[in-house]
């Protein structure tokens, strides 16, 4: 079974710190958590509190609490949502908990059902399961970084803004594989 300390720490890499770009729109960002998406995470305010200090944000990732809380966040509201304990191999489960990030959990779920050619509700249930554990891996990476590739062009196309971001988003699904 996949192992969710090892696919956070990976997803962990690609999010890096505090980011506030006026272009996303997820606003204030830490470790990947979106203040707009997430406006009741209580991480948040002691984040506030922690601007207050003149080595803000270097001073974010000293705080255990503040780590914590992220952690628990990723596991309950993202691998947990996608069943990443019941994905058998690791790099799969890793996959879709790290576009789940990045998208939603939903999303990444649908992504799958589709590479996999499960019903596309977005909900991991064990027929979903049943044929991401069945799926040879490398197929299986390949064509849903194939899948997040096409969304990612679907959102620029729509938004401009997110232009910037494209490449990176890019890199980030290729070195998932």
């Amino acid at each position: 079974m996949a192992d969710f300390d090892t696919a956070f720490e990976l997803t962990m890499a690609a999010e890096g710190g505090y980011v506030h770009d006026p272009d996303d729109p997820g606003g204030e960002t830490y470790k990947g958590v979106a203040r707009a998406r997430n406006p009741k995470w209580p991480g948040w305010k002691e984040i506030d509190w922690l601007k207050k200090s003149d080595d803000f944000p270097d001073n974010l990732d000293a705080h255990p609490a503040l780590q914590s809380q992220i952690k628990n966040l990723y596991k309950a509201n993202y691998w947990d949502k996608i069943r990443g304990d019941d994905i058998t191999e690791q790099d799969i489960a890793a996959s879709i908990f790290d576009f789940a990030v990045n998208a939603g959990p939903k999303t990444s779920a649908k992504l799958a059902q589709i590479t996999v050619g499960a019903k596309a509700d977005g909900i991991v249930g064990p027929k979903t399961l049943k044929k991401i554990n069945a799926d040879d891996k490398r197929a299986f990476l390949a064509v849903f970084a194939l899948a997040k590739i096409g969304r990612y062009v679907d959102i620029c196309e729509k938004r401009k803004a997110s232009r910037k971001y494209f490449f990176g988003w890019v890199r980030r699904t290729l070195e998932g594989i």
